[in-house]
């Protein structure tokens, strides 16, 4: 009935989209903010498995720059960026007009679900995110009516494994700026960037301490020792990662 009468006065009927089996994202463009070389790498293989077209900013600066030149259809914003808080570009994004259709927070810490959601965001993810089934119930579940599938598409249950390759450019980005940082802000940013990494490679051991180190600073106790400590770990797993 209700078609009816949009179709008598002369308004337009929604449209949805018709996608490939196993590929519910085909058509939509995705923007992934993430400064971390292996966190991107894993969004984009997630993005390709759905069918969505991905594009990347490693940072807020290059994130208006596509922004000013297309409107994704979903974003996808880490909240540590080496340039500012992710929180400010969803919350942007969230009040700009048009909307982005789906603006997705994600972060390596899971207790900040509550912070991306009253930013604005329409969802959140916990990195690591390895699941497509997962990636894609969390992106369909909040795309608006005329974005989804017509036809009933089931998720694949398929598993992502980023290569050494994307890790190994991170462990050198922290390895390089821990060389030389003396700046506690700098070392705060690069110590809460190396958390993500480790918890997204499953690197327990690194992961703590990175974590026990981003609590001394907090604490403004001496970080001498553990920050000698914490750069002869990164070297060691960086070295690991070109051995094989």
């Amino acid at each position: 009935m209700l078609s009816e009468v949009a179709a008598e006065a002369g308004a337009p009927l929604p449209m949805a989209r018709v996608t490939p089996p196993g590929r519910p994202l085909a058509g939509l463009t995705v923007l992934v903010v993430e400064d971390s070389r292996y966190s991107s790498e894993a969004m984009r293989l997630l993005c390709m498995r759905s069918g969505a077209r991905v594009r990347r900013a490693d940072c807020l600066r290059s994130a208006f720059r596509h922004l000013q030149a297309y409107r994704p259809d979903v974003a996808i914003i880490d909240l540590g960026l080496p340039d500012g808080d992710g929180a400010d570009l969803i919350r942007d994004l969230a009040h700009a007009t048009p909307r982005v259709a789906a603006i997705v927070g994600i972060s390596g810490d899971p207790g900040l679900h509550n912070t991306v959601l009253a930013a604005g965001a329409d969802g959140f993810l916990a990195k690591p995110v390895e699941s497509v089934a997962i990636f894609q119930h969390a992106v369909m579940s909040i795309l608006p009516a005329n974005l989804r599938s017509w036809r009933p598409t089931a998720v694949s249950d398929d598993m992502i494994q980023p290569d050494n390759a994307s890790l190994r450019e991170d462990l050198a980005y922290v390895a390089e700026i821990l060389s030389r940082a003396s700046d506690p802000n700098c070392i705060d940013y690069v110590v809460r960037f190396l958390c993500g990494v480790a918890r997204s490679a499953h690197d327990e051991p690194l992961q703590e301490a990175a974590l026990a180190l981003a609590g001394d600073l907090r604490k403004g106790y001496a970080i001498t020792a553990s920050l000698a400590g914490i750069s002869a770990m990164v070297e060691d797993r960086l070295a690991r990662t070109i051995a094989h």
